[in-house]
């Protein structure tokens, strides 16, 4: 049974820091690229920043520069270090798993408000 367990989500001021964690399991993680994603209220989700089971990133430009992905192949886990955040940060942000098959975790509320 697969599955990905989102954590690290909650309300943070404008400028501050939070640090997303995803729990895997059931995959054989080392092949997997894991991604975030993000998705607002009446938007679309969209890839935030993907890593490849040897460590290349890539990043989306709304996040260049402030958030950072990575991972430890093993423990089986994906983070996302976020810095400088902003209101428009505002989201649900998931965790995806990716190789022959395409994973979801349920998500975690990031909020970004004074």
């Amino acid at each position: 049974q697969v599955q990905l367990v989102e954590s690290g989500g909650g309300l943070v001021q404008p400028g501050g820091s939070l640090r997303l964690s995803c729990t895997t399991s059931g995959i054989a993680f080392s092949f997997y690229t894991m991604a975030w994603f993000r998705q607002a209220p009446g938007k679309q989700r969209d890839v935030l920043a993907t890593i490849t089971g040897s460590g290349l990133t890539t990043y989306a430009d709304s996040v260049k520069g402030r958030f950072t992905i990575s991972r430890d192949n093993a423990k089986k886990m994906v983070y996302l270090q976020m810095n400088n955040l902003k209101s428009e940060d505002t989201a649900v942000y998931y965790c995806n798993a990716h190789y022959t098959s395409n994973y979801w975790g349920q998500g975690t509320q990031v909020t970004v408000s004074s």
